[in-house]
């Protein structure tokens, strides 16, 4: 008795994530199909034209946006940002610099720097230990 391999297969929602792209964006063959997981690696080592295009200007899912605006997805909504965003959209953001992402992006750095620390003295534990066990 042989087994057949089964073709792993997406919705286009999944799909449009993994590619970090808006899915009402995309073409409808794209919408309205499945997504085997051969297409999507060949989708992303060689993207078709509407790939290229909606990945350099848009637009672009709200974990994107708020990548490139180097916020929080929440910090977007509590800017009043959720709608998804084009390139020109982004920059014109940045070069605005409202007060509401200057104060978001001085949270995230807060939370990053946060995360460090607790990052480090879990280090610094974990070492400690060790050393304990080797004694």
């Amino acid at each position: 008795m042989t087994s057949r391999q089964n073709t792993q297969t997406m919705k286009p929602a999944t799909a449009a994530k993994k590619l970090e792209v808006y899915l009402e964006a995309t073409p409808p063959e794209f919408q309205e199909g499945v997504v085997s997981r051969d297409e999507l690696n060949a989708l992303q080592t060689d993207p078709p034209p509407w790939l290229v295009e909606l990945r350099r200007n848009g637009p672009h899912p709200r974990p994107v946006v708020a990548a490139k605006l180097g916020v929080s997805i929440s910090g977007l909504a509590r800017g009043g940002i959720t709608e998804p965003l084009t390139t020109e959209q982004i920059e014109a953001l940045k070069k605005e610099l409202p007060a509401w992402l200057e104060q978001e992006r001085a949270t995230q750095a807060a939370v990053r720097k946060e995360a460090a620390r607790i990052k480090e003295k879990n280090r610094a534990k974990r070492q400690a230990e060790q050393g304990e066990q080797t004694r």
